[in-house]
């Protein structure tokens, strides 16, 4: 399965998060998920706002336009990207 993938209005992402690191930032593919790091702990929903803020900046897109589909309270998570597709997420992400 790869990585991002298409999705209704734009794209879904497979994640593998690490909560409670030295820096927010995106660290590249590890398997089939795009290895996540932030500083924020994985308590009352942190960690995922965190990861939904990194992405949405990466992205460039509306922080409101990501979301965690799958996976709030595991390190794996599935998140959903509207307004962009998997083509362009890939590339403004530095994965093709």
């Amino acid at each position: 399965m790869p990585i991002i993938q298409a999705h209704e209005n734009g794209c879904r992402i497979a994640l593998k998060v690490v909560p409670g690191a030295s820096r927010d930032r995106i660290a590249g593919p590890l398997g089939e998920r795009l290895k996540v790091q932030v500083r924020a702990a994985p308590e009352k929903g942190k960690a995922n706002r965190a990861v939904c803020d990194l992405l949405a900046s990466a992205l460039g897109v509306k922080r409101g336009d990501v979301a965690v589909v799958r996976g709030q309270t595991r390190p794996e998570k599935d998140l959903a990207v509207r307004g962009v597709g998997p083509t362009a997420a890939s590339r403004r992400l530095g994965l093709g």
